[in-house]
């Protein structure tokens, strides 16, 4: 009997490994194949004139330059409003805030900000940042209306991080004499840091990779020049594929979906030096 009973175990546990690695297999596949299809699309548009040049001839030749540089000013401004506030709202959420009925209301409009259409944010910044704040439409403006869209993403994945950090680790150190600020910021936080590098890298690819909020906030169907100051429109890629796409008649495929490639590659790099970052501070874990 119990070796029925240990024969069946095994087969249940093969089976719910073999349905467990289908599902992965079935998830993953149609990434791999839209990553290659954009690779063979696009890969032959890439060379250095594309990637450092500016776009000329009604924009059907020449490089994507300034939608690079576009895009890397936009993702800067947008972590350096959003990461410092996301990460402080965070650690008052979860280290200093009492359970009751105002913080739960408080996680369930983060939950729900998450959940809004990026055209909604777009149309919130345009009212907010461009007309009312007088900001014009600029990097300042698009880089502001991405921040308060990632917020939500950034709060509840540093919420969740420092929350797996055991209890014991900040009984110990208050026991010691540490306080409460100085046990957060020398225990706790460098031990929800691979968390936190996640919930950053989810909210900043988000919006790296955003058309609505920029379309109505900063970005510029086309510029002569790199943007001199925060105040300037810019280029960005996610805009660029968009007009490349739809407006310009007559464009070449491979423009196409060599843009897409580099927006592609622009998000897997900032993955990989999430990962590095992540990596190093999990073998530095003492749990």
């Amino acid at each position: 009997m119990k070796r029925a009973f240990s024969l069946d175990r095994n087969l249940s546990q093969r089976l719910g490994f073999g349905l467990a690695s289908l599902i992965a297999v079935m998830t993953v596949t149609p990434i791999v194949i839209v990553i290659i299809y954009i690779i063979y699309q696009g890969g032959g548009a890439i060379s250095w004139e594309f990637l450092s040049g500016f776009p000329h001839d009604g924009m059907r030749q020449g490089g994507i330059f300034p939608a690079i540089i576009g895009t890397f000013y936009l993702t800067m401004g947008t972590a350096a409003f959003s990461v410092p506030l996301g990460i402080a709202a965070a650690i008052y959420l979860s280290e200093y805030a009492a359970e009751n009925w105002l913080t739960r209301l408080i996680r369930l409009a983060i939950i729900n900000l998450s959940g809004i259409p990026s055209v909604v944010y777009g149309l919130f910044g345009l009212g907010l940042f461009v007309f009312f704040l007088q900001f014009g439409t600029s990097i300042l403006s698009a880089s502001l209306t991405l921040s308060i869209m990632t917020l939500p993403v950034i709060i509840s994945t540093s919420e969740e991080a420092l929350r797996s950090v055991p209890q014991s680790f900040r009984t110990v150190s208050i026991s010691l004499g540490a306080t409460r600020w100085q046990t957060i910021q020398r225990i706790v936080l460098p031990e929800a840091l691979p968390g936190i590098i996640t919930g950053v890298i989810l909210g900043l690819e988000r919006a790296a990779g955003e058309t609505a909020p920029i379309l109505f906030t900063g970005a510029a169907f086309f510029l002569p020049q790199l943007p001199g100051s925060p105040f300037d429109a810019t280029m960005a890629l996610p805009y660029h594929l968009f007009v490349i796409s739809t407006q310009v008649p007559e464009m070449p495929f491979q423009v196409q979906y060599g843009t897409a490639l580099v927006l592609l590659s622009f998000v897997l790099v900032m993955n990989l030096i999430a990962t590095v970052i992540r990596s190093r501070a999990r073998a530095r874990r003492q749990w």
